[in-house]
């Protein structure tokens, strides 16, 4: 199973050339730098949070990320490199991760009493990714994370039984978690139920003791590095663009707006549910509620339906606009081999008593609906993300030699080989009459500023032609990017051409 999942992965590659959006694009450069003896370091600014007081690059990376993705990469350009080129020995190192989900979802639900046909088909299911399809290949960290959080619930059913060395490993798993997601730390809260109860106390400590021993070190890094600001942009946005503004978000700013909070947060509900909805299939999501709802007495079992909902919410609820952008989805990833274990789980024995050829259909009717959304995902991840590195490769010979501004200062640093600096989202009065970004592309030597059909709200008069501030040059159009050379040189004076 694990080798027919190797050449999916192998054949879904040749769809995934690129990293294609900024998490993957942000790994994979600094997974560069790292195998090159660089460390943990960036040579572009993609959010100032990484460039606390305009520091000079090359930055310190990862402030907001977690850095086993990365890694992960790194190892894979050390070993094949020089064979395959960066991007994919990058690739190859997450593909032999992902080779491995089948064999765990197998182990998974044949751990819940599953049959072998019923916890081959959920194999199956996993390994062709249904949604994930191109997230298993993609340089990130799903596959890792689905692989990690399969693992932790296998090892957790053995440590709710008062094994000392399964809590020390399910502790060592969410702290490997935690490096691969950050919300990989809710998972902790299971060890933290382990160790509340007298059976199983010592378990549970163990395997506090692990986790807390790797995230406590990547956090004190953090801490070291001064991420104070960290906090506020991942729970306090108004708007998303706050994100990528200089000046992290208020407390006062959010309680001001309460109003939009709360509509933010309610919409953020829906749209994650929808989401774990279409991520379990329509077919097998009921079942996996049904199912995690009548195996509830198991330990393990108990565990994925409570850190579900624990990541469910804390995704809704705190880290509100970050979730409904990407960032539920990648949590979903720890739940999805387990869960399609659960749910075969659930087919089984809702189908027990009825004509064996019955079972036989839903086992091939789930494997064929794993297969269409598989081939849909790809499909959409070509036309979403190839067409639009394509479009940006094509302008790359406009944009002047050095450093440049641009919206997604990762992608545009993977494709141009270039320092790239975000730009900023400040509003259009500072963005157009002030200095401020002039000031910014100064002092890192920025030559052109790139603005694409997505943009800043800032960037709107400029990109509209309606003015142009005097240290922005004529703009050089191709397709929808803009690309304004940067007069800075001099100065950055405050006149606007109209």
């Amino acid at each position: 199973m694990s080798v027919a999942a190797l050449i999916v992965r192998i054949a879904s590659a040749v769809v995934v050339a690129q990293p294609g959006y900024t998490d993957a694009y942000y790994y994979s450069a600094v997974a560069s730098r790292l195998a090159h003896g660089d460390g943990l370091t960036a040579d572009f600014i993609w959010n100032f949070l990484e460039a606390p007081n305009f520091a000079p690059l090359p930055v310190a990376s990862h402030r907001f990320w977690v850095p086993l993705a990365t890694t992960l990469q790194a190892g894979g350009i050390r070993l094949l490199g020089g064979f395959l080129g960066e991007f994919r020995a990058a690739q190859a190192a997450v593909i032999a991760v992902a080779a491995f989900l089948p064999a765990a979802t197998y182990a998974a639900a044949r751990s819940l009493e599953v049959s072998r046909s019923y916890a081959l088909a959920a194999a199956a299911a996993v390994g062709l990714g249904g949604v994930f399809a191109p997230s298993w290949v993609t340089a990130d960290s799903f596959a890792p994370a689905a692989l990690i959080g399969s693992l932790f619930f296998l090892a957790f059913a053995r440590a709710a039984r008062g094994s000392l060395g399964a809590g020390a490993l399910a502790g060592l798993l969410v702290g490997l978690l935690y490096l691969a997601r950050a919300e990989g730390a809710f998972f902790g809260a299971a060890l933290l139920a382990l160790a509340i109860r007298p059976a199983t106390r010592n378990a549970g400590l163990a395997g506090c003791a692990v986790a807390l021993a790797i995230g406590g070190s990547w956090f004190a890094r953090d801490v070291g590095l001064g991420a104070d600001d960290l906090l506020a942009r991942s729970t306090l946005l108004v708007s998303y663009q706050d994100f990528f503004r200089l000046a992290p978000p208020t407390a006062a700013q959010f309680l001001g707006a309460l109003p939009d909070v709360a509509a933010a947060k309610a919409g953020a509900v829906v749209t994650n549910a929808v989401t774990a909805l279409v991520v379990f299939f329509v077919l097998l999501g009921p079942l996996a509620l049904v199912a995690s709802w009548r195996l509830r007495e198991r330990p393990d079992v108990r565990a994925w339906s409570s850190l579900f909902l624990l990541v469910f919410l804390a995704q809704s609820l705190l880290f509100t606009l970050h979730s409904t952008r990407g960032s539920y989805f990648h949590s979903l990833a720890a739940f999805f081999p387990f869960g399609v274990a659960v749910a075969a789980a659930g087919a089984e024995r809702a189908l027990a008593m009825r004509n064996a050829i019955i079972g036989r259909i839903w086992v091939t009717g789930a494997v064929a609906l794993a297969l269409a959304l598989s081939a849909g995902a790809m499909v959409q991840w070509d036309a979403t993300f190839n067409a639009a590195a394509g479009v940006r490769a094509a302008a790359l010979d406009a944009i002047p030699a050095g450093p440049f501004m641009a919206i997604d200062a990762a992608a545009w640093r993977s494709l141009s080989g270039r320092p790239v600096i975000v730009t900023p989202a400040e509003p259009a009065f500072t963005v157009v009459r002030n200095s401020v970004v002039c000031q910014i592309a100064l002092r890192y030597g920025a030559r052109a500023l790139v603005l694409e059909a997505a943009h800043f709200v800032g960037y709107d008069e400029i990109y509209n032609g309606d003015v142009r501030p005097s240290w922005l040059g004529p703009p050089t159009v191709r397709d929808t990017i803009k690309i304004f050379p940067i007069y800075a040189d001099g100065g950055c004076p405050s006149e606007i051409i109209r």
